[in-house]
């Protein structure tokens, strides 16, 4: 049985390590297009397609070995499987640091990508520690931390590009690496024993997953829901960095600024805002008014040309960082404890397809919408499409049938 103690100490590690990562996301992605474009010598509008191979890659492999480690951490606990993906993208970042092609950015994102990623392993552990009840405000502390973090690293990565294109690479790689030396001495093991099952290879893939998973009643409507909504909010973390320098001019310093704005957004809402509105009103509504609010801020930036409203708008972008935390909830409350890690690793390969959807829906529309021999110039089509498959997830959440009655409380 973990004690008190050891829950404050795991809580605080993953919410650590979750802000840390982002910060390293964030650090390098002022700086990717500009990466891309010294490594390929490309236009910009070009290298946005290249950019969105590379976020396929690290989805591909996250596809394939997301249950794979998610079964891992079933079996052997949480505490391996977290060291490892931290590891994992210490040596990311380096590489991509010291790419000296374009294939090294490939290789570091598919080794981050299969090595599980960072949410699945935090959002079980945050599953293993909280009660059903808890559990959307327990994810919403992750998507908190996420926000602080980005926050944080854009603004850094904007100054950082400063000094050239590769250090926020180096920088990120060293706060993965700092965080894995403080996770080995602090973090405890939050997977009770007699919790533990025995590894299967038939489980331990996405097809193995599916299936049994599809067992646990309104799991595999909720995930349906839950892919639609990645692919959606992926438009961010995708084209935003070329988005807004195609349409706005902006440099690396001020597209930094803008997602410190999104960050500063996503963590007011998720620590002051989330809890009270689960609270009042539940998950599932909770999750349609972020949902609402998504499609509104979706809309505004495709169309809107001034970048000061833009930048204004980013302030409210935080509100639909209310949706995942809450879907994430419903799908853990129907969950038994022993499967948690499996249920993360299912849905960091629901992600992984989103994330591998995404660049082919954004940044193909981006790109294609944007090239100088296209007679209709629209770069905000990538928000259109955006907006249209969060509608559809909104639909979906309203349709969705009731949790069933004896819903899994673990």
């Amino acid at each position: 049985m973990i004690s008190a103690q050891e829950k404050a100490n795991a809580t605080r590690f993953v919410l650590i390590t979750v802000c840390a990562y982002s910060m390293g996301f964030g650090i390098i992605m002022p700086v990717l297009p500009d990466l891309i474009v010294e490594l390929e010598g490309v236009s910009l509008s070009e290298a946005t397609l290249i950019g969105g191979f590379i976020a396929s890659a690290y989805a591909v492999f996250q596809f394939l070995m997301g249950p794979l480690v998610g079964n891992l951490g079933d079996r052997f606990g949480r505490r391996p499987v977290f060291l490892l993906s931290l590891a994992g993208f210490s040596i990311d970042f380096l590489l991509m640091g010291f790419a000296p092609s374009i294939l090294w950015l490939f290789i570091g994102r598919s080794i981050a990508g299969g090595l599980g990623a960072i949410f699945g392993p935090a959002n079980a552990v945050m599953a293993d520690i909280s009660e059903a009840k808890d559990r959307a405000k327990g994810f919403g502390l992750v998507g908190a931390a996420f926000g602080i973090g980005f926050m944080i690293g854009p603004a850094i990565g904007g100054l950082l590009g400063e000094y050239g294109t590769r250090t926020p690479f180096f920088v990120a790689s060293a706060m993965a690496a700092m965080t894995f030396v403080y996770g080995w001495f602090w973090f405890p093991e939050t997977m009770a024993e007699e919790s533990r099952r025995s590894f299967s290879w038939k489980r331990a893939n996405p097809i193995g997953a599916l299936i049994a998973l599809r067992q646990l009643p309104g799991v595999l409507g909720i995930a349906v829901i839950y892919f639609i909504w990645v692919t959606s909010t992926n438009v961010f973390p995708i084209i935003w960095a070329y988005f807004s320098a195609i349409k706005y001019s902006w440099d690396s310093g001020t597209i930094g600024l803008s997602l410190s704005i999104v960050g500063i957004s996503m963590a007011l809402v998720q620590v002051f805002l989330l809890s009270r509105v689960v609270d009042r009103f539940g998950e599932r509504i909770t999750g349609i008014i972020g949902l609402f609010a998504a499609i509104a801020g979706m809309t505004f930036f495709a169309f809107v040309d001034n970048p000061i409203y833009a930048l204004i708008a980013c302030l409210f972008v935080g509100f639909q960082g209310m949706v995942m935390p809450c879907i994430n909830a419903m799908m853990s409350r129907r969950t038994p404890a022993q499967a948690q890690g499996e249920l993360q690793g299912f849905n960091g390969s629901i992600a992984a397809l989103a994330a591998l959807a995404a660049p082919l829906i954004y940044n193909t529309s981006l790109s294609y919408f944007t090239a100088a021999e296209n007679e209709i110039y629209f770069p905000g089509a990538p928000f259109i499409l955006s907006s249209v498959l969060a509608a559809i997830a909104l639909l979906s959440l309203f349709l969705l049938k009731p949790a069933p009655k004896k819903s899994v409380q673990n």
